[in-house]
């Protein structure tokens, strides 16, 4: 979606910081780090990261509402404004150097002397039977790209959580019944969206439900419950958390906990020296895009007195 010429970017020079991630705390982090006149660059491998897919943001402060791909772009304009560099690929692997640390993509190797990974998660999956068959032709885990498709139709959300509870909702404008199916015996949405839930006639909540195979032909036509009981709808939407994107960092030494999340101190350092990380990668217990960008800045900011430390020349 958005990217920059690589005649632009000096594949020789050392940056003072190399953020990794495309999503608003990787963004927040290369915004402060260009206020405190640093050598960054951005690599992230979808500009927007997944908060771009959330139909409906409100409650990111000073902005009552706004779609998540307007978000993004809104963060986009800002770091268009200070010329931040920003090139859609992924990093491979992290080599450390005498002082400074050496970073593979598919196609390029990048230097820097400090890292933040802001790399985010990806969506969690059921596991089951007819999953990964029906992706794309009946199964989603974004109800924002796909749900258009299934216009007057019958849906389940697979999840009982905020996220689950936002997405039946948008469904809901369009689709003729949402099924919420829920393994649990209560929602865990924020007060607001699970009323907003409770109020909509167009949703049902299953309680104490799990689905354990997905069924159809060229689509998906039917759900089958842990009770034995086939259940008729015509998508089946994933909603039950992520896993945090912590391969990369595990590979160079950085400590993650038994959720595989970075473990972090609240200056979002790493346990090894040069490295820091923010967002749901991390280990912070709130996982929301304004927490996201606020421990990105405080990155930005260890990063810039890691490096002021090493007294480097120019």
């Amino acid at each position: 979606m958005f990217n920059i010429d690589m005649d632009g970017i000096d594949l020789e020079k050392t940056y003072d910081l190399i953020v990794l991630g495309g999503g608003p705390t990787a963004l927040g982090c290369a915004i402060y780090a260009a206020r405190f006149a640093m050598d960054i660059l951005v690599v992230g491998k979808t500009f927007g990261g997944l908060i771009a897919t959330t139909h409906i943001v409100e409650n990111y402060p000073a902005i009552t509402s706004i779609s998540g791909q307007g978000l993004m772009d809104m963060f986009k304009d800002h770091m268009d404004s200070l010329k931040i560099p920003y090139i859609s690929d992924e990093i491979r692997s992290i080599d450390r150097g005498d002082d400074h640390f050496e970073l593979h993509s598919f196609f390029q190797k990048f230097k820097a002397y400090s890292i933040c990974i802001a790399t985010g998660s990806e969506r969690r999956k059921l596991g089951i039977p007819g999953e990964e068959k029906f992706v794309g032709r009946g199964v989603s885990y974004c109800a924002t790209c796909d749900g258009p498709f299934y216009k007057d139709k019958n849906v389940s959300v697979i999840g009982g959580s905020d996220s689950a509870a936002k997405e039946a909702l948008f469904l809901a404008q369009s689709v003729n019944k949402v099924y919420i199916i829920y393994r649990g015996e209560e929602i865990r949405a924020e007060p607001i969206n699970k009323r907003r839930v409770y109020d909509n006639d167009k949703i049902e909540i299953i309680y104490k439900t799990k689905i354990i195979e997905i069924k159809g032909d060229t689509t998906v036509k039917s759900v089958i419950f842990d009770n034995g009981k086939e259940f008729e709808v015509d998508g089946v939407f994933i909603e039950i958390g992520s896993i945090p994107k912590s391969e990369l960092a595990k590979h160079i030494g950085v400590e993650t906990n038994e959720k595989g999340e970075i473990k972090i101190n609240r200056k979002s350092e790493t346990n090894v020296p040069g490295i820091f990380a923010a967002g749901d990668v991390a280990d912070a217990p709130f996982k929301q895009a304004i927490t996201g960008v606020s421990e990105g800045v405080i990155a930005a900011y260890s990063a810039f007195d890691y490096v002021k430390e090493m007294n480097i020349e120019y």
